[in-house]
């Protein structure tokens, strides 16, 4: 069958983004021709309706005008005419591609669930009508589970939001990532869904200290005794940083750099009164300014060192205007610690990148780990499932479990034998449910 794979964004480092790649790698190796469709391409290959811009500008507008005030145009119905022009013209661009690509299925991911493109949902489904073509909606958050997406400005979008998020035809198949999403989309919409969790493959060779990747570490302003914290996220509220931050800050206490001194690190590496305990930010900045302020206030505040390398990171290596680039894999490699102190998630494909890097991770259980993942037996040092927020809109969890995360972190750091046990388990794990193969087993039932 010719599949095409469709999102407002492509080969970049966000979850959807990566999803979307294992699943054209596994439906290839089925025999099927699958293509990228999105508003753009990042480092990959595929075919572009510019309309479908994650950052588009009226796509901007319209989302502010829907969820924030109505306020760009003189009544509702002008509002609904300019969203239906724009909808046309995606209609028309999916038109064009499904006849020369002589497509099959449609997998929409995160079109029919967020909220987020409303011109884009509706002109799915009106090609999924007027053209027959057969669809696997995979739905990666809903636009419920959102506080952005909780109070529509007008009649039109609380309608839309009703019929298009996610529709309802004959056509349509639906795939969601979690055992939350499957019982709220049958509660909420009425309609019945195929849990497929996030995958990765653990089959391909594990990432390692190369030529190209040997000068990360120095490329960043680390030195070999330095402690990388790795936070691989994208940066924004809901992934909880200002946790790790917390957790650093514990670890750089007197008592736990006494303990960081008088031993040798798992890997040999000595840690001495030259060395640094680093959080390393990885991902996109993906929220607004003041998020980034109150983290570097709490960073300041509490002696950690942040680094924000995103500007060298990007969805495979590369070279840029003279600068290069690394994948986030080769981040991964240089790791001693991954933070993951999100709140909330649809899955946790981080997790599973932690997973195959063979690097300890310091998990807040939010709510999919506790009914998804938690229950396969994965060693981490957790954080809790409870949380309070700060009156700046930060989240803070009790003290106490601070103190023992960061003991147990110092445990990981310094006690090689425990430390391989507890990632080499994970690994394992990890291959056994999350993998490739179980991937394809879930597939083959639905395309």
């Amino acid at each position: 069958m010719n599949i095409a794979l469709c999102h407002f964004r492509v080969g970049e480092t966000d979850g959807v983004s990566l999803e979307m790649e294992k699943w054209k790698k596994v439906l290839e190796k089925m025999g099927h021709n699958v293509y990228l469709l999105a508003g753009s391409l990042g480092t990959t290959e595929g075919y572009i309706i510019p309309e479908l811009h994650y950052k588009h500008e009226l796509n901007d507008k319209f989302v502010r005008n829907a969820y924030d005030s109505l306020v760009d145009y003189k009544d509702e119905e002008d509002f609904k005419k300019e969203i239906m022009k724009f909808t046309k013209k995606i209609e028309d661009g999916l038109k064009q591609f499904i006849k020369e690509y002589k497509i099959d299925v449609l997998v929409p991911n995160n079109i029919w669930s967020l909220g987020w493109g409303i011109p884009a949902a509706i002109a799915i489904n009106n090609v999924v009508k007027k053209m027959g073509v057969k669809c696997v909606a995979h739905h990666h958050d809903f636009y419920w589970e959102r506080e952005r997406y909780s109070k529509p400005t007008c009649k039109f979008i609380e309608e839309i939001l009703e019929k298009y998020f996610p529709p309802k035809h004959e056509l349509i198949k639906h795939v969601v990532i979690n055992e939350i999403a499957k019982e709220e989309i049958k509660k909420r919409k009425g309609l019945d869904a195929t849990i497929v969790p996030n995958v990765f493959n653990f089959d391909v060779p594990s990432w390692k200290v190369d030529e190209y990747n040997k000068d990360f570490r120095k490329s960043i302003g680390l030195k070999d005794n330095d402690i990388l914290v790795l936070q691989a996220t994208r940066i924004t509220e809901r992934k909880a940083i200002e946790l790790a931050i917390d957790v650093v800050s514990e670890l750089k206490k007197e008592e736990n750099l006494k303990e960081l001194f008088n031993k040798d690190l798992f890997d040999g590496r000595k840690f001495n009164e030259e060395s640094r305990i680093v959080l390393v930010l990885a991902g996109l900045f993906e929220s607004e300014g003041r998020y980034i302020e109150l983290l570097k206030e709490r960073a300041y505040r509490k002696n950690v060192e942040l680094l924000f390398i995103n500007d060298v990171i990007e969805h495979s290596r590369c070279e840029i205007d003279g600068k290069k680039c690394y994948s986030l894999w080769d981040a991964y490699v240089f790791a001693d610690l991954i933070t993951y102190p999100s709140i909330l998630e649809g899955w946790g494909n981080q997790f599973l990148e932690g997973l195959f890097a063979k690097v300890p991770m310091i998990i807040y259980e939010y709510p999919v780990y506790k009914t998804d993942i938690k229950k396969k037996g994965f060693n981490v040092v957790s954080l809790g499932d409870t949380y309070s927020v700060e009156n700046n809109g930060l989240v803070s969890i009790d003290e106490n479990i601070i103190k023992r995360a960061a003991k147990e972190c110092v445990e990981l750091l310094t006690n090689s034998e425990y430390r391989n046990k507890f990632v080499e388990e994970n690994f394992e794990l990890g291959k056994k449910y999350f993998s490739y193969k179980s991937l394809e087993k879930i597939l083959s039932r639905l395309f």
